[in-house]
């Protein structure tokens, strides 16, 4: 494994890929402004085992949440994206179940919502709109894998050299003690993918829960016995016990009538087996704040006009996937911009 990270061809794809759509940032140009020699240097350190990381960048992101994000250097990234292609991708992948469904090829987030929405059509089928949910949320998921576990599922890794760099890596950070790995790496995501995956094999092959899907640290079980979910809840808290982790207050068993919030939309399955996604109330707020925001931002020529339109067709792309008309044509189509300048004023709507 370990000499599939030296081949040049890959190095050089691997810089492709991190630097796409980066090309402007001051970073990213100094890196290319010696890319062969970059690389080759990179090759080198790779083949004399001498790869280390510079440290990390730290800075807060407030959407959808407050959390801080530990980032790596330009040229640590394209080594991250290396060692994600060719070795942790194709190791970690065939070991994890179907329903694992966060930052995996062909799957996230809308992936995740077609599969639970599949799932409470059938479940509609055999028991009608009768059941109930156990959903689980893990207490600050990445900031509590415990590294001493995290080495131990990675004990018998087919190559002792990769193994070696994984446990380097997963030391080069803690957030306390023996804990956390770091949000902004890409080897964090393969990381946090499996380390649940005793927990996920628990529900889905001696607990038999068929209707069960996990996108990172969220889970969601679907069954027609509320009883049969309080015996889940007490096995997977035992699970996520001896993995050094604990849930928190979000998870609860609560009626399937009532909906389900999970992955931005809340999810309803009516009496006549139609499945509803609306999106999430606290979601819909942080939205218009946004658009409020903008507003201020052109009537002050802080942000231009393009720059609003591209940001809302994102997300009005988003919003379709699901039962959004109303707020899409109520709160998008119909905001318009003013900007106001000695000379003249400027309007723009949607």
């Amino acid at each position: 494994m370990y000499e599939k990270l030296t081949d040049f061809a890959s190095i050089y794809q691997a810089y492709r890929k991190t630097a796409k759509g980066k090309h402007n940032e001051n970073e990213v140009v100094r890196y290319e402004t010696n890319l062969h020699m970059q690389l080759w240097r990179l090759k080198e350190r790779i083949e004399n085992k001498t790869i280390k990381i510079g440290g990390y960048h730290k800075f807060m992101v407030f959407d959808p949440k407050k959390r801080e994000i530990q980032a790596l250097s330009f040229s640590d990234r394209v080594f991250q994206h290396l060692l994600c292609d060719k070795v942790l991708m194709p190791y970690f992948e065939p070991k994890l179940i179907y329903d694992n469904a966060a930052c995996r090829k062909n799957k996230g987030t809308h992936f995740a919502q077609n599969r639970f929405s599949s799932f409470l059509r059938d479940h509609y089928k055999k028991y009608g709109s009768k059941g109930y949910i156990l959903k689980f949320d893990i207490k600050g998921y990445f900031n509590s894998i415990h590294h001493k576990v995290l080495k131990e599922k990675l004990k018998n890794f087919p190559d002792k050299d990769v193994k070696k760099l994984l446990y380097y890596i997963i030391d080069s950070y803690e957030n306390e003690p023996e804990r956390g790995i770091p949000m902004g790496n890409q080897s964090s995501q393969w990381f946090a993918l499996y380390y649940l995956d005793c927990l996920d094999r628990t529900i889905k092959e001696k607990l038999h829960i068929k209707y069960y899907i996990r996108y990172m640290d969220d889970g969601v079980l679907l069954h027609q016995d509320k009883e049969y979910l309080k015996k889940c809840l007490a096995i997977i808290k035992e699970q996520a016990a001896k993995d050094k982790l604990e849930f928190n207050k979000k998870t609860q068993i609560f009626p399937l009538c009532q909906g389900v919030d999970f992955l931005g939309f809340h999810f309803y399955l009516t009496d006549t087996g139609k499945v509803i996604k609306k999106l999430r109330t606290s979601n819909k707020k942080r939205f218009k704040r946004r658009l409020k925001r903008f507003e201020r931002q052109y009537a002050k020529g802080q942000i231009s006009y393009e720059e609003i339109k591209r940001s809302l067709a994102s997300y009005q792309g988003h919003l379709k996937h699901g039962h959004t008309y109303k707020l899409r044509k109520h709160v998008i189509s119909n905001i318009k911009f003013t900007q106001k300048s000695n000379k003249n004023e400027t309007e723009n709507s949607f």
